[in-house]
């Protein structure tokens, strides 16, 4: 149901540091993430479902480390545009229905990838 993010990193070594990096790769495997380099260039990129990879950036702003703050704005712009990706389900069908109280079924499963019987759900939640 979730996919996989890859969120380019041009450069991170020369902007970072080759220490820096490795500590990333590390605290990102915690997360289920993965910082890797792409192929043999000097680009790397973090790859993860885009909620880990959320708490991936905020547990590097709890390091107070000033050279972590480029990955860290690089990945938080890019994941405004995968907002969809971390509202959890459930609430997405909620904010769905109440925006469009006149949306069917069919277009909810077609637009959040849900089930039929997890929409049915959530308009039986909404009604009562």
């Amino acid at each position: 149901m979730t996919e996989d993010i890859t969120i380019r990193l041009p450069s991170l070594i020369h902007r970072i540091g080759g220490e820096k990096t490795k500590q990333a790769k590390t605290i990102a495997l915690q997360y289920d993430c993965e910082v890797k380099r792409v192929r043999r260039s000097r680009h790397w990129g973090v790859s993860g479902e885009a909620i880990n990879i959320q708490s991936f950036t905020e547990r590097l702003k709890l390091e107070s480390d000033i050279s972590f703050g480029y990955l860290i704005h690089k990945i938080e712009t890019a994941l405004l545009g995968h907002a969809d990706k971390l509202e959890p389900l459930e609430a997405k069908l909620v904010r769905l229905i109440h925006d469009q109280p006149n949306i069917t079924l069919s277009e909810l499963t077609h637009l959040t990838q849900c089930t039929m019987v997890e929409a049915r759900i959530a308009r039986f939640n909404i009604e009562l």
